[in-house]
């Protein structure tokens, strides 16, 4: 088979996320895999909302859900109360809109079967974790003959290797499913097909999938938008390649419209729910940034840095001093630069409970792309055995860290150097070493705890 290398690292990954999801599924329990918790909550909640209690306004349904399956964390945080009485998502309508497919399958399951067609029963929690199980794979299969046009078979295996089991990657797609990395990740696969397609044959239907797959992306994570610098910037390495392009658009403008009317229509259904719910087509969802002052401590802190508990992102970082000579390296190296600084600049850099950084997870597509040119790199050089070891070693380390993270050992929050030196690759930490975890916080009321 050709590229048999990379097409059976694909099914290895495939596999490595079936098994993490039935690890993780408690088939003695009333819901055997809970994904629509926490922050998923937010992102699910206008399904049932709209489709089963047609009350997406008073969520008078809710509390009653809440004290069944115990989904929004004791407080309902996930959606805000305006003066009118209404109240109103927090989290926005893209991801759910990516989760109707499964949704409406296991809302025909639930329907004839013995559990309760309520939007949050074993059925809904199945097809929300499987569904962004099977996005990812395809998105994966997709990426692998994306890469393929720019790299060699091996370089295209060790780095889909490395992208996606030496990262935080399967934590998020195979285990916490309900989060909208694992739903957005296919975005950035979709979005570059899109753009090499468009720029292979300048058909308008790839300037509006171009659009509309921006637009959902916007209405899944706001920050997405930074997207938009992959279509726009890929094949512009010269400034030869940029007034080519100008001049196109000059004399083209249909692809503009297009575009923009791709992006309306992906919008749109999260403006016509706002003007529903607030009577105005636009709402503050009220995030907050710091980008005078950004937190490195989301790369380099000991809490849950990115290039500490998943150090292979040190390679995507380096990749990108090696793509000089691909028509997408400008594209690329802006594109990783900005969507970093934004995501260590927002105010609540802790982003909740994770393993590693999760808020870049949805990317890591296009971080493929460096990591792919530092690994055809180093595949080059009389140290590619020396690398081929490590790169297993860092699949290693993460895969058991993954183990420790979901048994609560890699804390999902309070980490420090002295308790992660403690726990490194310890498959039996004491309480002497878990006290290392404790600090100075003092409770001044223990009833909230």
């Amino acid at each position: 088979m050709k590229n048999k290398n990379s097409s059976l690292v694909c099914f290895a990954v495939g596999l490595a996320l079936i098994v993490f999801r039935c690890m993780y599924t408690d088939k003695d329990a009333v819901l055997p895999v809970k994904v629509t918790t926490w922050d998923a909550l937010g992102y699910y909640m206008y399904l049932p909302a709209q489709f089963i209690y047609q009350d997406e306004k008073e969520l008078k349904w809710f509390p009653e859900i809440d004290s069944i399956y115990s989904l929004s964390g004791g407080e309902l945080y996930q959606a805000n109360k305006q003066k009118n009485g209404n109240y109103v998502f927090k989290y926005l309508e893209g991801v759910s809109i990516l989760q109707i497919p499964f949704f409406l399958i296991a809302h025909l399951v639930a329907l004839n079967s013995h559990y309760p067609a309520d939007g949050f029963s074993a059925p809904y929690q199945y097809a929300i974790a499987w569904g962004c199980i099977f996005y990812c794979l395809l998105a994966i299969f997709m990426l692998r003959t994306i890469l393929l046009r720019y790299y060699n078979d091996v370089t295209v295996a060790l780095s889909l290797a490395l992208l996606l089991l030496a990262s935080n990657f399967i934590q998020y797609v195979a285990v916490e499913g309900g989060q909208s990395h694992g739903y957005i990740f296919p975005l950035y696969v979709f979005v570059v097909y899109a753009t090499i397609k468009w720029h292979d044959n300048k058909k308008l239907v790839w300037s509006f999938l171009i659009g509309f797959i921006l637009g959902v992306a916007t209405i899944s994570r706001p920050t997405e938008i930074v997207m938009l610098f992959i279509p726009l910037i890929w094949g512009v390495n010269t400034r030869k390649e940029f007034t080519e392009k100008i001049i196109f658009f000059k004399q083209h403008y249909s692809h503009i419209v297009f575009v923009f009317s791709g992006v309306v229509v992906g919008i749109l259904p999260q403006l016509l729910y706002w003007k529903r719910v607030t009577g105005s087509f636009v709402y503050d969802v009220g995030s907050k940034w710091d980008f005078l002052n950004p937190h490195f401590r989301v790369l380099l802190g000991w809490e849950k840095g990115w290039f500490i508990y998943t150090p292979v992102t040190l390679l995507f970082v380096a990749g990108l001093f090696f793509m000089k000579k691909q028509p997408f390296a400008k594209a690329i190296i802006l594109f990783c630069i900005l969507n970093i600084y934004i995501v260590i600049a927002w105010h609540v850099w802790r982003y909740g409970g994770s393993y590693s950084c999760r808020a870049l997870v949805q990317s890591y597509p296009i971080f493929a792309f460096p990591l792919a040119g530092f690994v055809a790199y180093a595949w080059k050089q009389k140290w590619k055995y020396i690398f081929l070891i490590l790169s297993a070693y860092l699949i290693f380390v993460n895969l058991f860290q993954l183990k420790q993270y979901n048994r609560n050992i890699l804390h999902y929050d309070e980490m420090n150097f002295s308790y992660y030196r403690a726990i490194y690759l310890n498959t039996h930490p004491t309480p002497l070493d878990m006290s290392l975890l404790d600090t100075k916080d003092v409770l001044r009321n223990e009833t909230g705890y």
